[in-house]
């Protein structure tokens, strides 16, 4: 089911009439409830893959009660690596065979020798790199003693297939949402009079910037070969905006529904693209996914305990399994590679973590030198993503050679060019009230807010009509969808 779709839209109603004008009365019934909203809401898709989601879930229960009635280290130890193997496995297996696979007879062929394995071409399962880290983090936590076993299947279930982010995130902790899933919650006007607004930002960074981007990305990166540097900058950029738009989309669409419910879920983005260097960028984007390889990888293999050796070493692994994340592919790979060059003269001088605060914090506009950081630090995301939305690493290299070419001097031009500055004037009208609220949590927290009601509510209507306006007969995926 997709957050932008006539059935959703019928569905969250229903849910949140249910869960407080039926079910207000018994945290259990609540709790049951999100259940079986969660499952109908990922089944809608295909039902077989509730399987995989009830096994993983099942798994994961069981490992942590066995860790936790365990006596000896040893046991304890068994158990959580029993999980993450199980867990990984089937990642792999779904996600990364027939890329492994694939990649070894190809370099075999090289050195003459031919072989021809048989491909498993298996649907990836929706969702399946969020759930399974959601579960990862329960049972290292558990092994670690950071939070005891979870003793009702409802409640953990309720942790893992939360429907605001089962499919595209945040990536939850069991820390932070199984307590909330255990507490009694009461409805809050005001918290889920925000949770609407962001749903509302959320749904005009998809359908207003991200769509419509979306259209001039794939046509540009279809056919790269038969247009110039200058139209192939300009789609790269688009993408960039693209995949923001659409993936912070997602995610304020999932904060704010989950805040209908009296449940937080962890902050995703902080305005990535007002970053003045790759760290603060990368602390700003993809925040629970960041953070999950720091505390469950990074930390683990020695942080930057060891000096600058230790800190490039894993800052270097963290980015290539982050990138083999994001999707079967050597561009993925070479995309994370890329981001951890970017950030070794931060690592070098250890100058990582000096922009810890907000750009011009307290300020109408950035100094000259903010600016130019901000900007540098946007060309250099906007390499990266060249790798990251190719087909293949031939077809990026060849777009980042048309790109290098005398053409790209020209003027861009390419189908529907006569539509682009109506495009490029929302993209900058939304960079506008993103930076009027860079100090909060979502852009609508601040823009509007002290407007009398009147003009505030046209506010909110105006971007309702931009998005019905703008919105396609044919509802768009999400692009983390294939993640």
């Amino acid at each position: 089911m997709l957050f932008n779709s006539i059935i959703f839209a019928l569905f969250l109603p229903a849910v949140f009439c249910l869960y407080w004008f039926v079910f207000n009365k018994s945290l259990r019934l609540q709790n049951a409830l999100l259940l079986v909203a969660s499952y109908f809401f990922y089944g809608w898709w295909d039902w077989r893959f509730l399987f995989l989601l009830l096994f993983s879930t099942l798994l994961d229960f069981f490992t942590g009660a066995r860790m936790a009635a365990a006596h000896t280290a040893a046991t304890r130890k068994f158990w959580l690596w029993l999980s993450i193997i199980v867990n990984v496995g089937f990642l792999g297996v779904f996600k990364y065979y027939d890329f492994f696979i694939t990649s070894f007879t190809e370099a075999l062929a090289r050195t003459g020798l031919h072989i021809h394995p048989g491909l498993l071409n298996v649907i990836l399962p929706v969702g399946i790199s969020f759930y399974t880290f959601h579960g990862l983090s329960y049972v290292i936590d558990v092994y670690n003693k950071r939070i005891p076993a979870e003793r009702n299947f409802v409640d953990y279930a309720v942790f893992v297939s939360f429907f605001p982010l089962l499919v595209a995130g945040p990536i939850e902790r069991a820390t932070h949402l199984l307590p909330q899933i255990k507490t009694k919650r009461v409805f809050d006007y005001i918290r889920a009079t925000d949770g609407l607004k962001q749903i509302l930002w959320g749904l005009v960074k998809k359908i207003v910037i991200a769509d419509q981007c979306a259209y001039y990305t794939e046509m540009i990166f279809a056919h790269s070969s038969s247009y110039g540097g200058s139209t192939l900058v300009l789609g790269v950029v688009l993408f960039t905006f693209q995949i923001y738009g659409d993936f912070s989309g997602y995610s304020d669409i999932a904060i704010g529904t989950a805040r209908l419910f009296g449940i937080d879920l962890l902050r995703n983005f902080a305005y990535p693209f007002f970053s003045r260097d790759i760290a603060e960028y990368w602390r700003r984007w993809h925040i629970s996914l960041t953070t999950w390889f720091r505390d469950y990888l990074y930390i683990p293999l020695g942080g930057s305990r060891g000096g600058t050796w230790m800190r490039v070493r894993n800052t270097f692994i963290v980015f290539l399994i982050s990138g083999l994340w994001h999707g079967a592919n050597w561009t993925y790979i070479v995309w994370g590679g890329l981001n951890a060059l970017f950030m070794l003269p931060l690592l070098l001088t250890g100058k990582q973590r000096i922009h810890l605060d907000t750009v011009a914090q307290g300020r109408v506009w950035p100094t000259l030198r903010e600016t130019a950081a901000m900007l540098l630090t946007f060309a250099l995301t906007v390499f990266a993503f060249i790798f990251f939305r190719a087909e293949s690493m031939h077809h990026a290299w060849s777009y980042l050679a048309g790109i290098l070419s005398p053409s790209l001097l020209s003027v861009p031009y390419f189908p529907g060019l006569g539509k682009m500055p109506f495009l490029l004037l929302l993209i900058a009208l939304f960079m506008l009230a993103e930076w009027h609220g860079r100090e909060y949590h979502h852009a609508l927290a601040r823009l509007g807010a002290t407007w009398k009601r009147p003009l505030r509510y046209a506010l909110y209507y105006g971007l309702l009509i931009a998005i019905f306006c703008l919105g396609s007969d044919k509802t768009q995926q999400f692009i983390y969808f294939q993640f």
